[in-house]
């Protein structure tokens, strides 16, 4: 089992597992509640650089030559331009203005969520993936890395925190209230 940056070849495995994890906001920034559009969406917005959810933005696991999950991870300070490209498709392709709120900002690298095959769920491939990050931004880098938890999901929560997150305040998007946890 390796942990590898994303490539293009990944794209619809990366797409997949991101679709698990933020389903409900993409079928907000299509408008739809369709899935296969959805995942459509997705696989185009990975397989292309230059933007927030792009296979070069993805961390890996991968064994025996399958991805069994993703990390989504970012400079906050990119976040406008990296939307750029994601809110031109919304528009163009879905007739749909796309401004939600700034989940993030400059200073951290933004972890915008982990998505896990659903067969591999609870083995402890978030956690890997999540301390392999810690390992490489914040011990290697220096870098300090943040991510929103959801008030509905303290299982979650207390993952972050057993892996030294820190709550550092609170931020709203798209219309859910969230808490915004760091480590540095």
């Amino acid at each position: 089992m390796i942990i590898r940056q994303g490539t293009f070849q990944d794209s619809e495995q990366i797409a997949a597992y991101l679709l698990l994890a933020m389903e409900e906001i993409t079928y907000r920034f299509i408008g739809q509640r369709d899935r296969e559009l959805a995942l459509r969406f997705l696989v185009q917005l990975v397989q292309q650089k230059g933007n927030q959810y792009s296979y070069d933005n993805n961390w890996v696991i991968e064994d025996d030559g399958k991805v069994l999950a993703t990390a989504l991870i970012y400079d906050g300070g990119r976040l406008e331009e990296l939307r750029e490209p994601v809110a031109n498709i919304v528009t163009e392709q879905f007739n749909r203005e796309f401004n939600p709120e700034n989940e993030t900002q400059d200073g951290e690298y933004y972890i915008d969520c982990i998505g896990v095959n659903p067969e591999q769920q609870g083995k402890g491939l978030g956690s890997k993936i999540i301390l392999h990050l810690i390992d490489e931004y914040v011990s290697k880098q220096g870098k300090v890395l943040g991510l929103l938890v959801d008030d509905d999901n303290p299982k979650a929560k207390k993952l972050y925190e057993r892996l030294g997150f820190k709550v550092v305040g609170e931020k709203w998007l798209m219309g859910k209230h969230l808490e915004h946890m760091q480590i540095k």
